[in-house]
C-alpha cells in the first residue's frame, strides 16, 4: 500500500498500534495529527487568496460557484454551499454543491457513483454550467473520476476551474484547472480515511474561499454579518443585536427599523446612519458596490 503515489493512501506509522490504544491514547494520537492540518492549509495561502479573487470576479459578473465531489468531499461542498444563504443572504443558486450519486449520497454512501467521469460531465450539464461560472473539484486523493469528468467538461465550456486536493496531483489534472490548491495533510490515522485530516483541511479551505469572496462583495461590515438572512430565531436575534450595537438603539427600535428595511440589516444600518428612506439607502449601497463602510464609515 505504501507504493501508492497518493499520500492519503499511505500508512501512518504514528497510528500503527492504534487498535491497542485506550480511548485517551486514541484522542491523543488524533489530536496530534490534527495539529498539522492548519500548517498544510497555510502552505497554500497565496493560492487560496488567488482563488478568492477569481470567485469574487465570477460573482460580480453574475456567475455561480459550483463544488463537485464524491463522498466526504461532496458532502463538504454541499455543506459550504448550503450555509451561504443564511450567513450572507445569497440566492441558493449562487453557490451550489454537486455530489456523485446525487442527493441520496449526502446521507448514505453510494458505492461506485464516483467511478465514471461521464457521470461528472453529465452532472455539470444538468446544472447548465456556462463560461461565466466557476467549478471547484474537491478530491482529497486527486484521482476521483467523477470530479475529473466534471472538471474536463467545465474546461471545455470555458468556465473557471479549480481543484482542492490533499495529495500531489497528476499533470493531467493540473492541466484542467486555473488554480490547484494542494494541502498535503499526510497519511491518515486510519489509512485512507480522508474524512479525517484531509476532510478537515478541505473544510478550512472552503471556509476561506466563500467567506473571503463574500467579504470582498461587502457581505460584512467589519466582521459583522450584515447580509445575513434571519431564517430562524437565532439569526433574528443576531440581526437585532447588530443594529442595537452599531446604531446604539433599543431592541424595539431595532425591530421596527428592520421591518422598515424589509428585513435587511445592511439597509437598516444605512437608513439609521444617513436618515435616508429604504429605496434611497438600497441605491446608495448598490453605488458603493455593496460595501456599506463606503456609505456610513466604520462600525
Amino acid at each position: 500500500m505504501s507504493l501508492d503515489p497518493r499520500i492519503t493512501e499511505h500508512r501512518n506509522p504514528r497510528s500503527a498500534q492504534i487498535d491497542l490504544a485506550t480511548p485517551d491514547e486514541i484522542v491523543a494520537v488524533m489530536n496530534a495529527e490534527d495539529r498539522s492540518v492548519a500548517d498544510a492549509v497555510a502552505s497554500q495561502r497565496e493560492t487560496i487568496a488567488h482563488a478568492i479573487t477569481i470567485v469574487e470576479g465570477v460573482f460580480r459578473a453574475g456567475g455561480r460557484l459550483f463544488y463537485v465531489g464524491a463522498g466526504t468531499s461532496g458532502r463538504l461542498g454541499i455543506l459550504d454551499a448550503s450555509e451561504c444563504p443564511p450567513t450572507f443572504g445569497t440566492d441558493p443558486e449562487m453557490v451550489q454543491g454537486i455530489i456523485a450519486g446525487g442527493p441520496p449520497a449526502v446521507f448514505r454512501s453510494q458505492e461506485g457513483a464516483e467511478d465514471l467521469p461521464e457521470n461528472g460531465a453529465a452532472a455539470i450539464d444538468e446544472r447548465g454550467l456556462t463560461d461565466r461560472d466557476c467549478l471547484v473539484g474537491i478530491a482529497a486523493s486527486g484521482t476521483t473520476p467523477f470530479v475529473r469528468g466534471a472538471l474536463s467538461r467545465a474546461e471545455q465550456l470555458g468556465a473557471r476551474t479549480m481543484v482542492i486536493a490533499c495529495t500531489p496531483l497528476s499533470p493531467d489534472v493540473v492541466r484542467l484547472v486555473d488554480v490547484a490548491i494542494v494541502a498535503i495533510t499526510g497519511p491518515e490515522v486510519v489509512t485512507g480515511s480522508t474524512r479525517l485530516k484531509a476532510g478537515t483541511a478541505t473544510k478550512m479551505i472552503l471556509n476561506m474561499l466563500t467567506t473571503g469572496a463574500m467579504i470582498r462583495l461587502g457581505k460584512t461590515w467589519g466582521n459583522l454579518m450584515v447580509d445575513l438572512r434571519a431564517t430562524n430565531l437565532k439569526l433574528k436575534d443576531r440581526s437585532e443585536r447588530i443594529l442595537m450595537e452599531t446604531c446604539r438603539i433599543s431592541r424595539d427600535h431595532a425591530r421596527s427599523l428592520l421591518e422598515a428595511a424589509d428585513g435587511s440589516v445592511k439597509t437598516a444600518i444605512v437608513m439609521h446612519r444617513t436618515g435616508l428612506g429604504r429605496d434611497e439607502a438600497v441605491q446608495r449601497i448598490q453605488e458603493a458596490g455593496g460595501l456599506i463602510r463606503r456609505v456610513v464609515g466604520d462600525p
